[in-house]
């Protein structure tokens, strides 16, 4: 079934609808296209185009599941960042537990894609989402799905969705990274309340505690682990009172892209409980990591021995204007890279087959399809140039393109990543 879904992906035909392709490949199949090996940069590829770096892609792939092993961690990737079926297949191959999702429509493209671990880190309450999530239990007993749960409300919904199902829905309550913070519960006390609704449901099934650390207000090293320590001692609290009877592991999950150095510390100190304990994180961005944001925040900065993360996206625009020695613009704009976080940085310049460093080029706005750069007197920058741009926050890079190239570091395009947002 998964082999029979990806291999899908190859059949489908390149045509218009995705950006940044070969005109005249439009007739190919996307495996066709990728068997031929075109190069990026004298294949007939058409600016604006973003790629991955294939030895980048593979380095910060084997980075997390080497960090994870070490430190004892199960790991369920935020497949939210990617949304490419190939790439959550290739995070499985290279250890991931399963793929952690965030609302119905995605964890539908993780089944479709032969996904059989899937972690949602929401709260489910919508009746046709239950539903569908029921019978797809049904039909696959290897089938494994884990939601919050932050409100009784919630739960009541839950269980009235799910009544006539014949397997329970597995639930974790979440805790709130503190007050002002985004979803969870917020005291200790309600999360016993929680839990009580959820015992008292026919259609759920309590199986362990999960949060976001990155919600903590005023994040700080210290702040981040005084929290990790409070939803540890929650899960150990629901244990001794008897919550999770009859389970064969607990889970306790917590982990974004910006402080699984401090999850790993803090789920080291867990204690035996009643049952093994899956410590799931559930870092995404790193699967091609940034040049900003990410670059910025990764744990590894505070624990370079640990290793390290590359960022793996390029997009390259070209500069269809130069009106003074000061100004360019490019063809890449908001409708191509990611805004939300940071404005693209320029990285390199190429021209008639040669690649330097883009000095003296800065990107200071973009509107739909344009980039706005400033450039100073050293500076070397002519109209036809391709400028290589680094973007900041993978969720608003991948969300903007439907077919990616993955290129190797001469510009062979060994195979394309297929996203669906």
């Amino acid at each position: 079934m998964v082999f029979d879904a990806l291999a899908r992906l190859a059949e489908e035909r390149v045509g218009h609808r995705f950006k940044g392709l070969p005109p005249d490949a439009a007739d190919l199949t996307v495996g066709e296209l990728a068997a031929q090996r075109r190069n990026l940069f004298t294949g007939g590829f058409t600016t604006p185009v973003l790629a991955l770096s294939a030895e980048r892609l593979e380095h910060n792939l084997a980075a997390l599941e080497t960090y994870a092993e070490r430190h004892g961690l199960a790991f369920a990737p935020h497949g939210k960042t990617s949304m490419a079926p190939r790439l959550f297949h290739r995070q499985i191959e290279r250890g991931a537990w399963g793929i952690t999702l965030a609302v119905p429509h995605q964890v539908r493209v993780a089944r479709e894609f032969g996904i059989e671990r899937v972690f949602l880190a929401n709260e489910l309450v919508d009746p046709a989402a239950l539903r569908w999530i029921a019978a797809e239990q049904d039909a696959d007993p290897a089938f494994r799905f884990v939601c919050y749960v932050d409100s009784v409300r919630g739960v009541e919904l839950m269980d009235a969705a799910l009544d006539g199902t014949s397997r329970p829905v597995d639930v974790v309550v979440e805790l709130a990274a503190g007050e002002g913070a985004r979803t969870g519960v917020r005291t200790e006390a309600e999360c016993a309340a929680v839990a009580d609704a959820v015992a008292a449901a026919r259609a759920l099934r309590l199986v362990g505690v999960a949060g976001y650390e990155g919600e903590v207000p005023r994040a700080d090293p210290e702040r981040v682990r005084a929290w990790l320590r409070r939803l540890v001692a929650l899960a150990v609290d629901f244990d001794t009172a008897g919550r999770f009877a009859g389970l064969d592991e607990i889970v306790v999950s917590a982990g974004g892209s910006a402080w699984f150095d401090a999850v790993a510390d803090v789920f080291a100190e867990v204690p035996e409980l009643s049952a093994p304990v899956l410590k799931l994180l559930r870092s995404g961005a790193y699967v091609s990591h940034d040049d900003g944001h990410y670059q910025r925040l990764t744990p590894f900065n505070r624990v370079p021995e640990e290793g390290g993360l590359e960022p793996a996206f390029r997009l390259w625009t070209q500069v269809v204007s130069r009106p003074s020695a000061e100004q360019a613009f490019t063809n890449a704009g908001k409708r191509d890279a990611a805004y939300d976080l940071d404005l693209p940085v320029a990285r390199v310049v190429r021209r008639d087959g040669a690649e330097r460093p883009a000095t003296g080029i800065e990107v200071t706005g973009l509107s739909d399809q344009h980039a706005w750069l400033r450039t100073s007197p050293e500076a070397d920058l002519e109209v036809g140039d391709w400028v290589g741009l680094g973007l900041s926050h993978p969720c608003t890079s991948f969300d903007k393109w439907a077919l990616i190239p993955v290129a190797e570091a001469d510009g062979t395009v060994v195979d394309y990543i297929r996203t669906f947002f």
